[in-house]
C-alpha cells in the first residue's frame, strides 16, 4: 500500500507518552508524518457523554484534514487503540452526530483498531450506537479495516491483567474463560468484515503486560503499511 500520514487516537485514560514508542517506530518505517490526537484523562472522562466524544472527534477531524493535505495519496491512515478504535468507526460515518457531520472516509482510507471492544454485552450507550448504526466494517468499499486482538495465555500478563481479565471478559462477552488481552476478549476485538489479526502474548496496555499493541516489536507484527 502507498505510504501516507498516520493519525492515532489512543484509549481510555491512557496517557500520550505511552504511545511515543509506537509513533517513533511508525515514523522510522514509513518516513511519513505520524501524529497522536491529544487527549488527557479529563478528556477521556468526558467521553461518558456525546459531547465528550465530539471534543475528541473534532480534534481527529482537524488533524486528518491537515495531514491529508500533505499526503501523496490525499488520504491518511487511522489507528485507534481500545475505545479509540470504536470512536474512529463513528468518525468515518457521514451521518450527523452531536451536531457534527465528520464523514472521515473522505480523508481516511485505512483504519487499524487495536484491542477495541467492538461488541459487548454491557457496552455503553454510545458504543452500542456505533455498532447498531455502523456494524462491522461498514464502509469496507471505501476503507480498509484491520482489527488486532491480543491473546494472553494462562500466567501471561501482569498481576493486574490476571486479576481483571475474568470479570472484564464476563461483562463484555458473557464468559470468564476466554482468550484476550487482559481486558478485551479476542472475539470482541476482531471486527466483522475486517482483516483480522490475533497476536499471542500481547496485552491490552503496558499495565497489562510487558508486550502490548504499542510495543515496537508488536507494532511490526500488525503494521501493513
Amino acid at each position: 500500500m502507498p505510504a501516507q500520514p498516520v493519525l492515532i487516537l489512543g484509549g481510555f485514560l491512557i496517557t500520550e507518552e505511552a504511545y511515543q514508542p509506537m509513533c517513533s517506530w511508525l515514523q522510522q518505517h514509513t518516513h511519513q508524518p505520524v501524529e497522536l490526537v491529544p487527549a488527557n484523562r479529563f478528556d477521556w472522562l468526558l467521553t461518558s457523554w456525546a459531547f465528550g466524544w465530539r471534543r475528541l472527534l473534532d480534534r481527529v477531524a482537524a488533524q486528518a484534514e491537515v495531514l491529508a493535505a500533505r499526503s501523496a495519496t490525499g488520504k491518511v491512515t487511522l489507528i485507534g487503540h481500545s475505545s479509540g478504535g470504536v470512536m474512529l468507526r463513528l468518525f468515518l460515518a457521514d451521518t450527523p452526530f452531536a451536531g457534527r457531520r465528520y464523514d472521515g472516509k473522505r480523508r481516511a482510507d485505512r483504519l487499524y483498531t487495536l484491542g477495541s471492544p467492538h461488541t459487548a454485552l454491557r457496552a455503553t450507550p454510545l458504543r452500542q450506537m456505533v455498532d447498531r448504526l455502523y456494524p462491522g466494517a461498514c464502509f469496507a468499499d471505501q476503507v480498509h479495516y484491520l482489527s488486532v486482538a491480543g491473546a494472553l495465555s494462562a500466567g501471561d500478563g501482569s498481576a493486574l491483567s490476571q486479576r481483571m481479565a475474568p470479570g472484564s471478559y464476563q461483562a463484555i462477552a458473557g464468559c470468564r474463560d476466554l482468550k484476550g488481552d487482559g481486558l478485551v476478549p479476542v472475539q470482541s476485538a476482531l471486527l466483522d468484515g475486517s482483516e483480522q489479526i490475533t497476536l499471542s502474548g500481547v496485552a491490552h496496555g503496558g499495565a497489562f503486560g510487558a508486550h502490548w499493541y504499542g510495543t515496537p516489536a508488536v507494532v511490526q507484527q500488525w503494521w501493513r503499511g
